[in-house]
């Protein structure tokens, strides 16, 4: 069984030596020691560390990791069944996020572009401030209406 350096491991890998540090602290990667205490790694928590950057870059929480993590086996390298069975858990959450980012591309140059900067303000997409009783933050990004229709904005004023 090949082991990999924390200097192998952070050059395969794109990471920080000081995040596979973390990562270990965290309990999401795993290392053996050598009579030197010096950390060694096997090649299959590459894959793992990449489950792990793939995962934030989309949102997930490190605890989300972690406990999803936990399901992989600890002896052998996940298979893709065992893969597919963690994304499936996502698959909800990410699509929610898909919709949000939409949302934010969809309607981001509208809000910036009239030029009032204020959700508060704005007589097109928030006449009397009647959004602030849905909550706090971006509610037409966050909770848009499903009963209406999103205003069209003229970005050209």
């Amino acid at each position: 069984m090949e082991l990999l350096t924390i200097g192998d491991m952070a050059a395969r890998s794109g990471v920080a030596q000081s995040a596979l540090r973390f990562y270990e602290r965290e309990g999401l990667i795993r290392s053996t020691r050598t009579g030197g205490n010096q950390r060694r790694y096997e090649r299959h928590e590459l894959r793992r560390i990449a489950f792990i950057r793939i995962a934030q870059q989309v949102g997930v929480s490190l605890e989300e990791i972690r406990g999803a993590l936990a399901q992989l086996p600890e002896n052998r390298t996940p298979t893709k069944a065992d893969w597919a069975r963690l994304s499936a858990r996502w698959r909800r959450k990410l699509e929610e996020r898909i919709t949000l980012m939409e949302r934010l591309r969809d309607q981001l140059t509208g809000c910036i572009g009239c030029g009032c900067l204020s959700l508060q303000r704005c007589n097109l997409i928030n006449p009397d401030d009647r959004l602030a009783a849905r909550g706090k933050g971006p509610q037409m990004l966050l909770n848009p209406p499903r009963d209406e229709p999103l205003p069209e904005v003229d970005p050209a004023g």
